[in-house]
């Protein structure tokens, strides 16, 4: 799972913690219906200037109905939407401070680069020598300056959507809208591309709203994300919030790889608590307190990379399980054991392969303990 810098994480202002910063997108109880659907259910939310925002969810969520919104192209139903404090009601899509980079980039096949890029400010009347400055600049910016006379089709995905990205930004929006920007790409350029983009926006300050399926790519790119189902918001956080601390089995389960176990909560303190799980064959230890009364069911969520792996029982009482090793997963840097438990359970545990040509930590049927700290058990009430 790719997580973004941690130094660029330090960088990066947190105004969404600061009681007194101004949202600079203001989405309130926003819905959206068509015929006796709601595509967008009530849907609040505030992004702030600078911020690259991702919505993250899967097909049918709402996300692109909720991109559109923005852009101009879908009227609520409900509610409001405000971009610098100024409400969008009745703006039409070609007077919004907005600019929308579309999946399939869209680019003018009979124009070059450079006439692409250019389209926009030339349809709003700029002189020709601030055009050409504004545009030779952004060329620069996406290193796309010595490919401005070619067409479309003699470029490469990734040259085709810098050019696409480029013509969004000339126009220098407040917002620009990005929906599903690196799909196309294949996932060693999409890859590269990520980073690419993010050193952009940063140049360019410009506050930037994603729609994205892909988790990896939202939890790279992001500074905070917005995880999305069946039309309303489920969790909203940074990239660390969502995958360390989901706040539902449904993001758990959405982010990244999980293992769940059901069980019943035996003891219950402000500190601490015990969870006995019939799945995992003993009892989990959590050191921290949840909102449930003792005897409630509860779902456990274990990353598999907070896993260990051993031949021989691990000392302690908490948080140890024993199984049989079904299937291994060798993916280069790491390999992901699949290890059937006695209660029948899958646990997935992930291991780096820090040894060239290394053998397996443990092989295909070998008998193994597996254990987890007290911190990396997550618990679900719901």
């Amino acid at each position: 799972m790719a997580i973004v810098d941690p130094a660029r994480a330090r960088r990066a202002p947190e105004p969404w913690n600061d009681p007194a910063a101004i949202p600079y997108v203001r989405i309130e109880n926003v819905v959206k219906r068509f015929s006796d659907f709601s595509a967008v259910n009530d849907i609040s939310l505030n992004i702030y200037r600078g911020e690259l925002f991702a919505l993250l969810g899967g097909s049918g969520s709402g996300k692109t109905t909720l991109l559109r919104m923005l852009a101009g192209f879908e009227t609520p139903s409900e509610g409001r939407i405000l971009i610098d404090g100024v409400d969008m009601a009745g703006v039409p899509p070609y007077d919004r401070p907005v600019n929308m980079m579309f999946q399939s980039y869209a680019l003018f096949p009979h124009m070059n680069v450079e006439q692409n890029i250019a389209f926009g400010l030339k349809q709003d009347g700029l002189p020709k020598p601030q055009i050409a400055e504004r545009v030779g600049a952004i060329l620069d910016m996406v290193q796309m300056s010595q490919f401005a006379k070619r067409k479309p089709h003699q470029l490469s995905g990734g040259q085709r959507q810098r050019v696409a990205l480029a013509r969004a930004l000339v126009k220098q929006p407040k917002l620009l809208l990005l929906d599903e920007p690196l799909a196309a790409l294949d996932k060693k350029l999409r890859e590269q591309t990520q980073f690419e983009l993010m050193t952009i926006q940063e140049k360019v300050g410009i506050t930037f709203v994603m729609v994205t399926h892909d988790q990896e790519e939202a939890m790279t790119m992001a500074s905070r994300i917005a995880v999305m189902d069946r039309g309303e918001i489920v969790q909203v956080g940074t990239p660390n919030e969502i995958y360390e601390y989901p706040n539902s089995r449904f993001v758990a389960d959405f982010i990244g790889s999980v293992n769940m176990y059901e069980g019943r909560l035996v003891e219950d303190e402000s500190d601490h608590v015990v969870i006995d799980s019939p799945a995992l064959g003993g009892t989990v230890y959590v050191d921290h307190g949840v909102s449930a009364a003792p005897g409630a069911n509860v779902w456990l969520a274990i990353r598999p990379e907070k896993i260990k792996v051993s031949r021989t029982r691990p000392a302690g009482t908490h948080n140890i399980t024993r199984g049989k090793v079904r299937d291994i997963g060798y993916l280069g840097d790491v390999s992901n054991y699949y290890v059937t438990l006695q209660s029948g359970e899958t646990m997935e545990a992930t291991l780096p392969n820090l040894v060239r040509l290394a053998e397996p930590a443990v092989l295909w049927d070998e008998e193994v303990w597996l254990s987890w700290e007290a911190e990396n058990a997550i618990v679900l009430t719901s």
